[in-house]
């Protein structure tokens, strides 16, 4: 364990925290920080590391969202209990592709897909949609404006946009996002569904890469948890102010910033990848 390695640690919950919610894509920033301060250790533990730091930004969303999402809660009467389990079987539903289609893919995804070109194409093709999609949404009343309104076939709809994220780059809040709007959801209700249905997929994908990483005969160093735990906090504490940020930056904005910044990251990307090949 050193200094150096626990402050790259902190930098990489920070990125994470920062972007898993915003629809930015989380991957294409974690691709570019572990480019420019990698940390030393196993790309098998590595590529652990960055899917389990993302439990602490699950985490936020549990925190914020406690009540909303608690069915058992003193507070509410039966009729608002009622309503919290039909949430909780639409995000069900939501997650049946992902579930499905995800784990049968996923790792092919990564194999082939996993490097800074297709991040980046990813990146500016999705800004670009934001850009149009949100300037189409200047002329056009969001029919759902609250998660109650999301029909099951709704949901099972923005399963299938989501599994959009497994091309890396694409940003699962950035392809739920944007598949919600495009079914009629306002700019709250569909990032308020991406951050409810994070928390089962990305649990699911924790678990999954735990899983693998032991079954191939891994384990992990007391520095490693240590690692891990750290990232997780980071993430969390981090993601809560992102979440809160973005609900109150839609509030009076629309996603076209974040479409412009997907263009500009993306073409980072595609120069500082494009000169360090030249240069090798």
């Amino acid at each position: 364990m050193s200094i150096v390695e626990i402050l790259k640690v902190i930098v990489q919950g920070i990125v994470e925290g920062f972007t898993e919610w915003l629809p930015i894509s989380s991957t294409g920033h974690m691709i570019l920080v572990d480019e420019i301060i990698h940390m030393d250790q196993p790309k098998a533990f590595l590529d652990v590391f960055f899917v389990v730091i993302q439990l602490g930004a699950i985490l936020a969303v549990v925190l914020l969202y406690f009540d909303k999402l608690n069915p058992f809660s003193p507070k509410k009467k039966p009729s608002a209990r009622r309503m919290t389990i039909v949430l909780w079987l639409k995000i069900a539903v939501a997650c049946v592709p992902a579930a499905i289609l995800g784990i049968l893919i996923n790792d092919w995804m990564e194999e082939h897909l996993m490097n800074a070109y297709v991040v980046a194409a990813t990146l500016i093709i999705y800004g670009i949609l934001f850009i149009i999609l949100e300037t189409r949404n200047e002329i056009t009343t969001f029919s759902i404006q609250k998660t109650s309104q999301i029909t099951f076939l709704t949901a099972l709809y923005i399963g299938l946009f989501q599994l959009l994220s497994l091309v890396p780059g694409t940003s699962r809040s950035g392809s739920t996002i944007l598949g919600a709007m495009v079914l009629g959801c306002s700019r709250s209700v569909a990032a308020e569904f991406s951050f409810f249905l994070g928390i089962p997929v990305m649990f699911g994908a924790s678990l999954l890469k735990i899983v693998k990483y032991f079954m191939n005969g891994n384990t992990f160093t007391l520095v490693q948890v240590f690692y891990m735990i750290l990232g997780m906090i980071i993430a969390f504490f981090v993601s809560v102010y992102s979440i809160r940020f973005l609900m109150g930056y839609i509030r009076n904005h629309d996603f076209k910033f974040f479409g412009y910044y997907r263009i500009v990251l993306g073409i980072i990307v595609v120069a500082y990848f494009g000169i360090t090949a030249l240069a090798v």
